[in-house]
C-alpha cells in the first residue's frame, strides 16, 4: 500500500498533467442559471447554478458574484454531513456581498451530485475540490497569484471543515483556511483509543442514505466493526488515509479552527490536535471554543461567520486592518437571562493558545465509602489543595454479560441543551450501582475553572480480556445531592492485558466548566455507556489510583468583564463620549416609548422607518418606510433585490435598529429583546433539524430550549395547522424538502403567535408543496391571526395573500388589498359574444388613445392597453364600430401590476 508521502509525491508530479485533464472533463449541464439574491445591505448577489463532471461524476454547484468585473478572492463553502450546498447558501450570499467570489458544492453521494461517498477520500471528495479551484482559475473575476492559481480560502463544517483542512494538504493553491466543528484524524473520532462509538458511527452511516450509499470498503468495514465491536488494525488505517492527520505536515495556510465544546462526536482533542500540528508548521492558527456541537446547543453562527469574514479579509484580501481575533476564544455561560430563561454567554480569550494542559493543579482523590466493592484501607486524603499524595485503595466492579444496562453520558444530538447549561448546574447521567469505580476530592476552598484536559494515573485489571473504562469527571454539589457532568462528555480506554497491572495515563474529557468552592471533583470509570461498544463477556474489573487528579486552569486565558464594573470608572468619560456623539450626529436618544393603547389590537403599523446601509452617510436600505397590517390579514412584502425587504423584516424581529422612526407591534415600540416579540414567530433562511430526530421530537426539543411552559406550546394546534400526519413519528431525514418547510412553520407556530413572518417561505418547494404552503398560510391567518410573507414568487402571493406591500429602493410603492393594486392597472379585458376578426382587431388598436389590442387566447376577448383614452370613451368606440360587448374590466396580473409599479411605467 502506498504511503500518504508516496501519494503526495506522485499527485504533485503529475498535477499539471492532471489540471489540464480536468479541465477538460469539466462538462456545463447547461448554459448555467443566473438568478439574483436578495440582500439589502449591499449590492445584488447573483447566483449561478451548474453541473459539472470531473472524474466522471456529476457534482451540483452554485456560484456566487456581486458587484462588477474587477477581480477578487474566491471562498469554498463545504457542507456537513448528510446535507447539500443548500445548507450554505445564506453564508455563501454573505460573503459574497462582501466582495468574495464563492462557490458550493453538494458532495458526491449528497444533494443532485452523483458519485458514492467516500469520506473524502483524496483521489476523490478532495480532487473534487481541486477540481473546482481549476475552474475559479478560469473565471475573469477572480484574483489570482499565478496563471491557474487563484487566490482562495476553504470553509466548512463538519465533512466540509474536514475537506477544507485536506485540500489544503493536498492543493498548495488553498491560502486560508476555517475549519469548523470537524475531526483532525477520523479514525481517532469513531474509535477513541480502540473503542468502537457505536452509536455515532451508526448515525454517521444512516445520515448518508445508509451503506449502500458509501463506496463498498467502506461499507464492509463499517459492518465488520458494527458486528465485531471492535475496530481492527485495517479499519483504523483505512479511516486515517483520509484524515487531515495524514498530510498535517503539509497544512501550512492560516488556520481559523472553531470546535464545538458539546460535542461528543468531534471533541476539543481533535482541533487540539490540528492547531498544535498546523502552527507548528509556521501557519497563523486561532482557535475559538463555541457553546454548540454536534450533541446540540448554540452554534453561535452570525458570529462564527463574521469572524470567518474577518479571517479570509486578513489573509486573502490582505487587509491589514482587519480584526481576526484573539489567539484563543471560548465561550462560557454565565448565568439566566430573567427576562426570557435563555443562558446568558461571555466570550474568555487569551493572546496564545493555552492547549488542554495549561495551569496544571492537582487535586487528591479519595474512594468513597459508599461506591462499589471496595479493598484495602486508607486514610481520606486533603481534597481540594495543591500536591498531597492520592488514596490508593482498589475498587472492583463489574462489566455486565451483554454491556446492558449501560451508563448515559452524551446521547448524541440531543445532550446539547443539557451539556450548554452544565456550568449552570443543569445535567443529566446515569452510572449503575456496582458498575464502576468512583473516588471524590475534599470539598475545594475556592473557586475553580477547569479549561482543558484533566489527567489521572491509575491501574487497573480485568478478570479476562481487555479492560474497557469511560472516564468522567463530575461537579458535585456541597450536598452531595446534585452531580453535573461538564457538557455530558466521556472518554473511553481500551486496557489491553499486557498494560494492565502497570501505571497508565488516562486522558479525560476536555472541557470549560467552573466550579464554586465548596463542591467536590469525582472520577468515575464506568464499564459501560449508552454511546459505544463494550465487551459482551461479563467480567470483573479493578482499578487503584496511582496518582492525584491533574486538572488545567489556563489562568491566561481571562472572561470578558460583564457591564456593570465598567460603570464603576467609566461613567463620567462615557457621558462625554455620549454628549459628543449627540452634537455630532443631531439625533433624539429617547428611552422606550409606552404603549399606545390605540393600537392595541394592530398587529403592526410601522411608520417613517429608515436604515442607512453600514458605513454610508447617504445611501439607505430603507427610507421613510409607513404601512399597518391588520388582524386576518395575509401581508405580501414585495420588492425587487435591494427593495429593503430584509431590513425590514429584521428590524421588525428586532435584529437589527432603525436609524430613524418606529415599529409597533399591539401597540409597543420594538427594541431588540421587546418582550412583546414573544407574540411573534419568525420563519427566516429555514431551520435547523436533528435529522436521526422525529418532527415531533424536534418540535418539543425546541420549544423545551425556550423555557416556557409546555403548555403554552400550543403543539397540536400547529401541527394541525402545519398538516404533515404521520409523518411526524419519522425522522427527518426522511422527510422531502415541501415537509421540512412545514415543519419550520410548524416550530415558528409554536405557542401560535398573533403575528408570523414568513420569509420566502416556498423557496425549494415544487409546485405540490407550494400549494399546500399556501394553504398553511391561509388556514393560519383564518382564526384571526396576522401572517407577513416575503416572496419571489408573485403568482403564489397573488393567491395566497389578502394585502400588499410593494417596495423599491428601500420606499414604499404602493400598500392595499390585492385586488386594489392588481386591478388599478391601464390593461382593459374587453369580452365580447363572438369570435372578433382580425381587420376588426387592427381597427380597434388604431383608435386615438389606445395603445394595442390583441385577442385572447380563446377569440372570445380582447386585451386592450389604453394610451391616453378612458375607459367610457374606449366603449363608446367599440359600440360605434358594432363590438358584440358583453363586459369591461381591468386586467391585469399581479406580475403586470408589479412591474409597473416598480418602474413607474406601464407594464
Amino acid at each position: 500500500m502506498q504511503t500518504p508521502d508516496s501519494r503526495w509525491r506522485r499527485w504533485t508530479r503529475g498535477r499539471n498533467r492532471w489540471a489540464a485533464a480536468v479541465a477538460a472533463l469539466v462538462v456545463l449541464a447547461g448554459a448555467g442559471t443566473w438568478t439574483a439574491v436578495a440582500d439589502d445591505r449591499a449590492p445584488a448577489v447573483h447566483r449561478e447554478d451548474r453541473k459539472m463532471r470531473i472524474d466522471g461524476v456529476s457534482l451540483d454547484t452554485s456560484y456566487f458574484t456581486s458587484g462588477g468585473s474587477e477581480r477578487r478572492p474566491a471562498v469554498l463553502i463545504g457542507h456537513g454531513f448528510g446535507g447539500s450546498k443548500d445548507d450554505v447558501r445564506a453564508q455563501a450570499e454573505e460573503l459574497a456581498g462582501a466582495g468574495y467570489a464563492v462557490m458550493t458544492w453538494s458532495a458526491r453521494g449528497f444533494g443532485k451530485s452523483g458519485g458514492e461517498i467516500s469520506l473524502n477520500a483524496p483521489d476523490r471528495e478532495v480532487k473534487d475540490v481541486s477540481g473546482l479551484i481549476d475552474w475559479l482559475a478560469r473565471r475573469p473575476e477572480v484574483q489570482l497569484d499565478a496563471k491557474g492559481d487563484p487566490r482562495v480560502g476553504v470553509t466548512g463544517a463538519s465533512y466540509g471543515g474536514a475537506v477544507s483542512l485536506l485540500a489544503a494538504g493536498y492543493d498548495r493553491r488553498v491560502d486560508a483556511i476555517a475549519p469548523v466543528i470537524t475531526y483532525w484524524n477520523l479514525a481517532d473520532a469513531l474509535f477513541p483509543d480502540g473503542v468502537f462509538k457505536k452509536l455515532w458511527a451508526g448515525i454517521f452511516v444512516t445520515s448518508g442514505g445508509g451503506c449502500e450509499k458509501f463506496e463498498k470498503q467502506l461499507c464492509a468495514m463499517y459492518e465488520r466493526v458494527a458486528v465485531s465491536g471492535k475496530p481492527d488494525a485495517a479499519a483504523r488505517a483505512l479511516l486515517s488515509e483520509r484524515s487531515p492527520s495524514a498530510v498535517g505536515d503539509r497544512i501550512k495556510v492560516p488556520a481559523l479552527i472553531v470546535q464545538g465544546q458539546t460535542d461528543s462526536l468531534f471533541p476539543l482533542g481533535q482541533a487540539d490536535a490540528m492547531a498544535r500540528t498546523i502552527s507548528g508548521n509556521g501557519a497563523p492558527v486561532a482557535v475559538d471554543w463555541i457553546a454548540g456541537g454536534h450533541d446540540g446547543g448554540d452554534m453561535e453562527s452570525g458570529r462564527v461567520e463574521n469572524r470567518i469574514g474577518a479571517w479570509f479579509d486578513r489573509y486573502l484580501k490582505e487587509d491589514e486592518g482587519a480584526g481576526t481575533g484573539p489567539a484563543f476564544r471560548v465561550t462560557r455561560t454565565g448565568g439566566i437571562d430573567s427576562t426570557d430563561g435563555a443562558a446568558l454567554r461571555r466570550g474568555a480569550s487569551s493572546d496564545t493558545y493555552p492547549g488542554l494542559s495549561s495551569g496544571d493543579r492537582e487535586i487528591a482523590l479519595t474512594a468513597t465509602s459508599d461506591g462499589p466493592g471496595i479493598a484495602g484501607a486508607g486514610a481520606p486524603a486533603s481534597g481540594g489543595r495543591s500536591g498531597g499524595s492520592a488514596d490508593r485503595r482498589t475498587q472492583t466492579f463489574r462489566n455486565p454479560a451483554g454491556a446492558n444496562p449501560p451508563a448515559v453520558s452524551a446521547v448524541p444530538g440531543v445532550g446539547g441543551g443539557i451539556a450548554q447549561l452544565s456550568s449552570l448546574g443543569v445535567g443529566l447521567s446515569v452510572d449503575f450501582p456496582g458498575q464502576y469505580a468512583r473516588f471524590d476530592s475534599a470539598p475545594l476552598d475556592t473557586s475553580m475553572r477547569i479549561t482543558g484536559s484533566p489527567t489521572v494515573r491509575v491501574k487497573v485489571t480485568a478478570g479476562q480480556g481487555d479492560a474497557v473504562l469511560f472516564g468522567k469527571v463530575y461537579d458535585v454539589s456541597p450536598d452531595g445531592k446534585q452531580q453535573v457532568l461538564p457538557a455530558q462528555l466521556v472518554a473511553p480506554y481500551r486496557i489491553t492485558p499486557e498494560r494492565q497491572n502497570r501505571t497508565v495515563e488516562l486522558t479525560l474529557p476536555a472541557v470549560d466548566h467552573a466550579l464554586d468552592a465548596g463542591h467536590r471533583l469525582r472520577l468515575v470509570l464506568s464499564a459501560t455507556d449508552l454511546g459505544y461498544a463494550s465487551p459482551t463477556e461479563p467480567t470483573t474489573y479493578s482499578v487503584s489510583l496511582a496518582g492525584p487528579l491533574t486538572v488545567p486552569t489556563a489562568p491566561a486565558v481571562k472572561t470578558a468583564s460583564a457591564a456593570l464594573p465598567w460603570w464603576t470608572w467609566g461613567l463620567p468619560a462615557a457621558a462625554a463620549v455620549i454628549a459628543l456623539a449627540l452634537l455630532l450626529t443631531a439625533r433624539r436618544r429617547t428611552t422606550t416609548p409606552a404603549p399606545d393603547p390605540v393600537l392595541a389590537e394592530v398587529p403592526l403599523q410601522i411608520s417613517g422607518l429608515s436604515k442607512k446601509y453600514a458605513k454610508s452617510a447617504d445611501r439607505y436600505a430603507v427610507k421613510d418606510l409607513s404601512f399597518r397590517v391588520e388582524k386576518g390579514q395575509v401581508l405580501g412584502l414585495l420588492g425587487p433585490n435591494g427593495a429593503g425587504k430584509t431590513t425590514t423584516l429584521r428590524m421588525l424581529m428586532g435584529l437589527i435598529t432603525p436609524d430613524d422612526g418606529e415599529i409597533r407591534v399591539f401597540g409597543n415600540a420594538i427594541r431588540p429583546g421587546a418582550p412583546v416579540l414573544s407574540r411573534v414567530g419568525s420563519f427566516v433562511e429555514g431551520a435547523g433539524f436533528l435529522p436521526h430526530l422525529s418532527g415531533r421530537a424536534n418540535l418539543e426539543l425546541y420549544w423545551q430550549a425556550t423555557g416556557r411552559p409546555a403548555g403554552d406550546s400550543h403543539i397540536e394546534e400547529a401541527l394541525e395547522i402545519a398538516g404533515l400526519g404521520d409523518a411526524l413519528a419519522r425522522a427527518v431525514r426522511t422527510y422531502s424538502q415541501g415537509m421540512r418547510q412545514r415543519l419550520a412553520i410548524a416550530q415558528a407556530m409554536l405557542g401560535m403567535p398573533d403575528l408570523l413572518i414568513l420569509d420566502e417561505p416556498t423557496n425549494g418547494l415544487d409546485p405540490p408543496q407550494i400549494r399546500e404552503m399556501r394553504d398553511v398560510m391561509i388556514r393560519y391567518a383564518a382564526g384571526g391571526r396576522t401572517v407577513i410573507v416575503s416572496s419571489h414568487l408573485l403568482s403564489e402571493v397573488e393567491q395566497s395573500c389578502t394585502h400588499l406591500v410593494v417596495m423599491d429602493r428601500g420606499r414604499l410603492v404602493q400598500a392595499g388589498p390585492v385586488a386594489e393594486i392588481t386591478g388599478s392597472g391601464d390593461m382593459l379585458l374587453v369580452t365580447v359574444a363572438e369570435e372578433v376578426a382580425e381587420p376588426l382587431v387592427e381597427k380597434i388598436a388604431a383608435l386615438p388613445g389606445v395603445g394595442s389590442a390583441v385577442r385572447t387566447d380563446d377569440g372570445l376577448g380582447l386585451l386592450v392597453r389604453l394610451d391616453g383614452a378612458d375607459s367610457s370613451r374606449l366603449i363608446a368606440e367599440l359600440v360605434r364600430l358594432d363590438v358584440p360587448l358583453t363586459g369591461v374590466g381591468p386586467h391585469r396580473r399581479l406580475e403586470d401590476a408589479f412591474l409597473t409599479l416598480i418602474s413607474g411605467g406601464s407594464a
